[in-house]
């Protein structure tokens, strides 16, 4: 994946460097203005979530603060968390897999308006990366708990605001809100209690910004590099816990007889993402 985005670079700065011998397109000294649709491709690195946990809602009160503790009162959880998916290890020191980065690819479609160096827009862009954000608990049976998410598909509209510098380069800034369809799972190797979560697929409403450089190539193309922020707000997603075959003195059982609730300390979906950028003009 690191060659993918290096190439990716390369491939956007050798175009940058060889648009002086090409011709001015027709619209003269507005090359950023008017409508274009285009698309993107690039690698979705997600920023290391250390300290994320599982959290416990041990008496089912609605509140995620408390500890689940065994029947002789010791913490059942002490073996800890990791910010990763578990490599079906039951214990932490069978060690686990980081959060995965991946590619993304999203088609797009805007106006700009430019006004002599300076141009204004807006985009509406959709499409999916395939970033995954893992977090694992260990409790001292021995047993993993590990709560997965990744995108279905995620979308944006943003403004942008940027400058032409020497009529056929723009430097951009660009933000706005994004919505996105988040596809969270759970998996563990308790085979005791029963396990129930309260639906895998949630909407999410978040933001993105960023910025980037678009190159105009010929009359009608123009091709870029572009960084984005992405946050997503992912706060709905709770595994419920209940007795199955385990006795009564079971950890999850002896706050409630009905059993605990688990979630994800994080109630945010982050990454960034550094895309190559291809835009058709009319």
């Amino acid at each position: 994946m690191r060659t993918i985005k290096a190439s990716a670079i390369a491939t956007v700065a050798a175009l940058g460097l060889a648009t002086p011998a090409i011709a001015q397109d027709a619209n003269g000294d507005r090359h950023f203005d008017g409508p274009y649709v285009g698309g993107s491709f690039g690698f979705g690195v997600q920023p290391n979530d250390v300290g994320e946990t599982v959290v416990f809602d041990r008496n089912l009160d609605g509140n995620f603060n408390d500890t689940i503790v065994t029947s002789g009162g010791a913490n059942a959880f002490a073996p800890g968390f990791c910010n990763g998916n578990n490599r079906g290890s039951a214990t932490p020191a069978g060690g686990c897999d980081n959060d995965r980065d991946a590619i993304e690819y999203f088609a797009r479609v805007g106006w700009d308006k430019q006004f002599g160096n300076f141009v204004i827009g807006a985009m509406g862009e959709f499409g999916r990366s395939q970033v995954r954000d893992s977090v694992t608990a260990y409790s001292s049976t021995p047993a993993f708990y590990t709560f997965n998410r990744e995108f279905d598909w995620n979308a944006s509209i943003r403004g942008r605001v940027g400058y032409a510098a020497g009529g056929r380069t723009l430097f951009y800034a660009a933000g706005g809100p994004a919505y996105a369809q988040i596809d969270n799972s759970f998996e563990t190797s308790n085979t005791a209690n029963s396990f129930e979560s309260n639906g895998g697929k949630s909407n999410s409403w978040g933001y993105t910004a960023g910025g980037g450089v678009e190159q105009k190539i010929g009359r009608n193309i123009s091709l870029g590099l572009e960084y984005m922020y992405n946050d997503y707000v992912d706060d709905d997603y709770v595994v419920s816990v209940g007795q199955g075959t385990a006795p009564a003195t079971n950890p999850f059982l002896l706050g409630n007889a009905a059993g605990s609730d688990l979630r994800r300390s994080d109630d945010n979906f982050r990454f960034h993402s550094i895309r190559a950028t291809a835009a058709l003009r009319f």
